[in-house]
């Protein structure tokens, strides 16, 4: 069971990991999400940047200890990401890319905001027949 629970909790970290990349573009269809996105987006940097521990990680760690295993070498970007979907050589870049992605999406939906906002104020006329 612990086996299946860390698989588990992979999915939903790549999921988490979606949303943080990926979550502003998702917001221009449904605006209110922004703020789920915001807080994830905050959480993501603030674990890659100082020791907080991703919560997500800590709870693999103990399904795996469930199991016999060890930690995961390096924390799950490190023993997942790099030198498997990318080499960490490019993960400056990757780095830059994300930041222009996700500011992308964020301008995305200010204009779509904005632009919805527009149309509130507009009164359409009915015809009727």
């Amino acid at each position: 069971m612990a086996k299946f629970l860390a698989d588990v909790t992979v999915v939903v970290h790549i999921l988490a990991l979606l949303l943080i990349g990926l979550g502003g573009f998702v917001a221009w269809r449904w605006p209110k999400l922004i703020f789920v996105h915001l807080f994830a987006a905050a959480w993501g940097v603030l674990v890659n940047v100082t020791p907080v521990p991703c919560p997500l990680t800590a709870l693999e760690n103990y399904f795996r200890h469930q199991e016999g295993l060890g930690d995961l070498p390096g924390g799950f970007n490190a023993y997942y990401l790099y030198g498997t979907v990318f080499p960490q050589s490019w993960l400056p870049a990757i780095g830059i890319i994300a930041i222009v992605v996700v500011a992308y999406s964020y301008v995305g939906v200010y204009h779509r905001w904005r632009h919805r906002h527009d149309e509130e104020t507009h009164v359409r006329p009915v015809h009727l027949g």
